[in-house]
């Protein structure tokens, strides 16, 4: 019977029915065969929101929205060009560092996909940049939104987890991040130099690179402040979220005077959609869970690893392989949420490192994100790059290939994770 549902859970995903209501149709087909009563469907989806973590979420998403109107972007975007410009391949470095700077920011692929994009894509054009590698990057390098803190997905796993804190996973994030950011460059690089694109000629003035630092500062600033007080023990990593909108209105209203208060409106209006779309997913996804338990599917998902997982590391390879496979059709929140109960009992019982696994399992999921057929950031960047989808899945291959392998380096070097959150108390 699990398996029945899961197939029309599947089908309902491939013939376009939106991800929350899949779920939610698949949870009533779980109950109604369970012999259950359709009142419990309301009461655990009310139970599954009522944590006081998930109110990062819509504040997150607001600081993010604020920051992105404020035009921190093309400050960015500046200060990255005038940094790092004139190596080979400029702009396309320009590209993955800036969303790494911005990531800081948003912890969303899809803002850095949509606010960044258009204005990396539109300066790469205009350098004679291959339209398609201009894309093609661009949506690699926006995955790097929800791995580097702050990342409302690490804190929907921290909750579903249960063993693990959101501060610890931020940390986490840091390392991965930072080790797909070079990967990229790396690529990137090659790319470059075999097609002849272009760079600069000659070095920005050092004094150029300091006043451009200095007017992107404010971006860099805010994952400064939120993990600096949280490690200091000034506010917790839920108070830290509505620090992050305060912040985000002081800089844009005070600080740079580009927008007034009635510009805050529609930042308001998108996080909230956002927020009611991410927030129904959870509440739908945790009635799902509830059915999925009374099935006993993560039990028997943990006997299977357990019976032909022989060890962490063939354990590690299974679980990447299936989060692959189920990034390639499912959005990162929802899969989160129904992997995640399923998985980490299974990864304990391993003795993997909590913050370790929380970590891959973000950065593998991410990787879902380009990967055809559903990817979402592919969605947006085809958007925004105005070509075919088609032409989408060919140009992400290669950085997709190189982002598997640094995913490789982060699953069996735990280091990579774990270095800065035990060097800081987790």
């Amino acid at each position: 019977m699990a398996v029945v549902l899961l197939l029309a859970f599947l089908v309902l995903i491939f013939i376009g029915v939106p991800i929350g209501f899949a779920m939610g149709l698949a949870t009533i087909g779980g109950f109604l065969t369970l012999g259950g009563a359709m009142e419990i469907i309301p009461t655990k989806m009310i139970t599954g929101i009522d944590n006081f973590t998930f109110l990062c979420i819509p504040l997150f998403v607001l600081a993010s929205e604020i920051m992105s109107v404020t035009g921190i972007t093309k400050r960015i975007v500046v200060f990255c060009d005038n940094l790092i410009g004139h190596i080979t391949g400029g702009l396309a470095h320009v590209n993955v560092l800036g969303s790494m700077l911005f990531a800081g920011i948003t912890g969303s692929a899809t803002a850095d996909a949509a606010g960044l994009g258009t204005i990396e894509i539109a300066m790469m054009d205009e350098a004679v940049y291959d339209h398609d590698f201009s894309a093609g990057v661009t949506a690699a390098s926006a995955i790097l939104g929800p791995i580097i803190p702050p990342s409302m997905n690490m804190v929907i796993y921290a909750v579903v987890a249960g063993n693990v804190s959101v501060v610890a996973l931020f940390l986490g994030g840091i390392g991965p991040g930072v080790v797909i950011g070079l990967a990229l460059m790396g690529i990137c690089y090659v790319m470059a130099k075999r097609n002849h694109y272009p760079k600069r000629v000659k070095r920005v003035p050092v004094r150029t690179v300091v006043r451009s630092f200095f007017q992107m500062l404010p971006a860099l600033l805010m994952p400064i402040i939120i993990l600096g007080g949280i490690l200091g023990g000034i506010f917790t990593a839920t108070e830290s979220a509505a620090i992050a909108v305060i912040y985000a209105v002081i800089v844009g209203i005070f600080f740079l005077k580009t927008i007034t208060w009635k510009d805050l409106y529609q930042p308001l209006l998108r996080a909230a959609k956002m927020t009611a779309v991410v927030m129904f997913i959870i509440a739908v996804a945790s009635a799902m869970g509830w059915a999925l338990t009374v099935l006993q599917i993560p039990q028997k998902v943990a006997h299977f690893f357990l019976t032909y997982a022989n060890n962490r590391f063939v354990f590690l390879l299974m679980a990447n392989v299936l989060l692959l496979i189920i990034g390639t059709v499912m959005d990162l929140a929802p899969a989160l949420l129904i992997m995640v109960p399923v998985l980490a009992p299974a990864a304990m019982s391993f003795g993997i490192d909590p913050i370790h696994f929380g970590v891959m399992v973000v950065v593998n999921l991410c990787i879902g994100l380009i990967t055809p057929p559903v990817g979402m950031t592919l969605f947006v960047v085809s958007n925004v790059a105005k070509i075919s989808l088609s032409r989408m899945y060919k140009a992400i291959l290669p950085f997709m290939i190189v982002e598997i392998i640094a995913l490789t380096l982060i699953t069996y070097v735990p280091a990579v994770t774990t270095t800065i959150p035990h060097l800081l108390g987790y």
